[in-house]
């Protein structure tokens, strides 16, 4: 999942989202230190948690784990 942290940050750039901002539209289900931390790399989420991001952004997981290119 190497693209997973500059997918992330790429989709909530396209929304104009901060992480604080996602974190609140996502029920706050997925907290503003975790967001952190996946766009940097130093964590991975969870299926649930991919699942959540893929559902939110509209695109599949395959997209956000970096195994297609096109959304």
């Amino acid at each position: 999942m190497s693209k997973f942290p500059e997918r992330l940050k790429e989709l909530r750039l396209e929304k104009n989202l901060t992480q604080q901002q996602l974190s609140i539209d996502l029920n706050c289900k997925i907290t503003q230190p975790c967001i952190v931390m996946w766009e940097q790399g130093k964590r991975i989420p969870t299926l649930d948690a991919l699942i959540l991001l893929a559902q939110y952004f509209g695109v599949s997981i395959d997209y956000l784990a970096g195994l297609q290119d096109f959304k």
